[in-house]
């Protein structure tokens, strides 16, 4: 399950606009403005719900469940920690820093 404003931060989490994500996701742009208004968890046909899961999974997205492990136990999102080492790892090399080795 996931809900608009998951969906939201996880645009933004990967910078990306609406009809990039409808692209990523095989889905229309009014499907996925649809999904981003609708009020808290979206609801919607099975397939396409599935299709924006996987390729939020795909860009690297963790959906946060209520009461799973997070600061305060609410629904959320955050990159994987693959994703975000990379990321991290991006933003170092091109400001001609050094990451750590761990």
């Amino acid at each position: 399950m996931i809900t608009a404003p998951q969906l939201r931060a996880a645009r933004a989490l990967l910078g990306i606009d609406q009809r990039e994500l409808a692209d990523q996701a095989g889905l229309s742009v009014p499907t996925i403005q649809r999904m981003e208004a609708s009020d808290g968890v979206i609801r919607g046909n099975v397939d396409s719900l599935m299709k924006l899961i996987a390729a939020l999974d795909h860009a690297g997205i963790e959906l946060i469940g209520e009461g799973a492990v997070s600061s305060g136990g609410r629904r959320g999102v955050r990159l994987k920690a693959t994703v975000a080492d990379g990321a991290n790892d991006a933003a170092a090399a091109t400001a001609g820093g050094r990451r750590d080795q761990r």
